[in-house]
């Protein structure tokens, strides 16, 4: 198998990178394009939080029912029992959820995308980005995750976005940083 040679004038193709350019990722201005997905490890991270608010309501419940068993109020003996299923629920849609969120950079600014019924998409334009945050819990820093925080002059348009790798996170902040101070200078 023989190479080719490049044509005279041409472009050398340009590696591939993590974080995606600004150049419009979208057809005709419409939603359609390749979403960014965050990392699925993500997902434990979830799960292990929703699974830990699972075992505190359920010791909650069982404080409760020990002490006061025989006068427990009927509400409380449905309601606690109701509570703890709908959690596990939430913790058995955590990978779900996880696979929901997701961002596209366009030419004039970062598409936002999380939710499983009820789905939110925010527009966050490059010029209107007045802090770009990396932050790092304890749980995301032992899975070598960040989470992406942007605030705007608006407070409708904060987002977070979190699970990424921290290379990731960290890249993409600095790009974001640099495609608001250039729409910045151009107003």
């Amino acid at each position: 198998m023989t190479e080719s040679a490049p044509m005279p004038g041409a472009m050398p193709d340009a590696a591939p990178s993590s974080v995606p350019s600004a150049a419009p990722t979208l057809s005709g201005g419409n939603l359609e394009g390749e979403w960014t997905r965050v990392s699925t490890k993500y997902a434990w991270a979830d799960l292990a939080i929703n699974l830990l608010l699972v075992l505190a309501v359920a010791a909650v419940f069982v404080v409760i029912y020990l002490t006061n068993s025989d006068d427990l109020p009927i509400p409380v003996m449905i309601i606690l029992p109701l509570v703890i299923v709908a959690l596990i629920v939430n913790a058995i849609l955590a990978f779900r959820r996880v696979r929901a969120i997701g961002y596209i950079l366009r030419a004039d600014d970062l598409l936002f995308r999380r939710g499983i019924m009820f789905e939110r998409i925010v527009a966050v334009p490059y010029g209107r980005l007045q802090l770009v945050d990396v932050t790092r819990g304890p749980l995301l820093r032992a899975l070598g995750l960040a989470t992406l925080k942007f605030v705007t002059a608006s407070a409708a348009t904060g987002v977070q976005l979190p699970g990424l790798k921290v290379e990731d996170a960290e890249t993409l902040r600095d790009r974001l940083v640099e495609l608001a101070e250039i729409r910045r200078s151009g107003l």
